[in-house]
């Protein structure tokens, strides 16, 4: 059992959030720290201390929890009160991800329904890259590029490079990378559509 935890990264509000959500989800279904660490293939000390709000898990591992309770990443860290129009202030979204670079990811808004779609604001700094794992079979996201250059790289293809103002379509169900190769910033918006 592998436990990916990266070096900086979310805000200390989503991970209280998502701890609080973790173990009322886990409660819910009569599971115990040790039942769903097996689930999850995590370890029971990183599933503590998420519940915790203590530790700084990966997107990956948060994906992890979400998919052993047959939801998404968005529906496990959203508020749980759908209202028919939600607003975030500018400022607001839920920092998820972060590098020592200086990069960041947000998730701005996400749709209530599973699965969800997410709508993600990025900025990779010159040099950086996000390394993902695959998503389920049938999953896609579309990307649109305000700033720099963003390089897509996807396992057993060429490295494709998507230029400001240009936009693209990833099938992110095998491993894939963002690459910003180029001398600013790379800085673009995201959604998310899990099958």
């Amino acid at each position: 059992m592998t436990d990916e935890v990266v070096t900086s990264g979310p805000t200390a509000e989503f991970l209280t959030r998502l701890g609080e959500e973790v173990r009322r989800r886990r409660k819910d279904a009569g599971l115990t720290v040790q039942q769903l660490a097996d689930a999850t293939r995590l370890s029971r000390r990183m599933l503590t201390l998420v519940e915790q709000g203590r530790a700084n898990p990966s997107l990956v591992t948060v994906d992890k929890i979400a998919r052993a309770f047959g939801t998404d990443f968005a529906s496990l860290t959203r508020d749980s009160h759908p209202d028919p129009i939600v607003v975030n202030a500018p400022g607001t979204a839920a920092g998820v991800w972060s590098s020592t670079t200086g990069s960041r990811a947000a998730l701005q808004v996400a749709t209530w329904h599973h699965p969800a779609a997410e709508l993600w604001e990025w900025t990779l700094q010159p040099g950086d890259r996000y390394d993902a794992q695959p998503d389920p079979a049938g999953s896609e996201e579309l990307f649109y590029v305000f700033d720099g250059i963003l390089t897509l790289e996807v396992e057993g293809r060429r490295p494709v490079s998507v230029r400001a103002g240009g936009s693209a379509r990833l099938s992110s169900d095998r491993r894939y990378a963002y690459v910003n190769s180029g001398p600013k910033p790379a800085r673009f918006v995201r959604v998310v559509r899990l099958a």
